[in-house]
């Protein structure tokens, strides 16, 4: 039996596997998170995927939920779950694939009970789009993001982002951003 040589490379290298897996931005302004929530709202596996949102309080994170949901055809006042832990909104820009936003804002959640109380477990379980500020505080209960968003402010106006994608479905979408 012989073998044949192989010049190729079989391994992605660490540069492009990095390339794949996460991208930079910067939001001059409030419009570019309008910008970047209009880019977001048009991908095709957003329906069903799971979105975290990274950084202190100030960064955006909010902010680009409402650009986002405005985005998705969410009509009405947009607040702020940071009392309920989670709000529901009904997004006709998510059909036919499904109709429903889950805005979780972790930031006061300390309880695991809570999880299956409030019935978490069962809206993860369930089509629609998730999406998470404060993920870290109920990391050992969430499965892992499609795509976490991490902002930075810079200044009053001006945001550093860094998207990285932990699954198949955040990898397409980052490709389409």
């Amino acid at each position: 039996m012989t073998v044949a040589p192989h010049t190729g490379q079989i391994v992605e290298s660490g540069d492009a596997t990095a390339a794949a897996t996460a991208r930079h931005f910067t939001w001059r302004s409030e419009e570019d998170t309008e910008a970047f929530a209009r880019q977001l709202a048009a991908q095709p596996l957003l329906a069903n995927a799971f979105l975290t949102l990274h950084g202190d309080l100030g960064a955006g994170k909010t902010t680009l939920v409402r650009h986002l949901l405005r985005a998705l055809g969410v009509q009405g006042r947009i607040k702020s779950p940071t009392y309920a832990v989670v709000e529901p909104h009904e997004a006709p820009g998510l059909s036919p694939h499904a109709t429903t936003v889950w805005h979780f804002d972790f930031y006061r959640f300390d309880d695991p009970r809570e999880w299956e109380d409030a019935g978490f477990r069962d809206i993860f379980a369930n089509p629609g789009l998730k999406v998470a500020e404060w993920p870290e505080k109920a990391a050992a209960l969430t499965p892992p993001a499609d795509l976490a968003i991490h902002i930075e402010a810079i200044d009053d106006s001006e945001r550093k982002v860094t998207l990285h994608a932990h699954t198949h479905a955040g990898r397409a979408m980052l490709q389409g951003l």
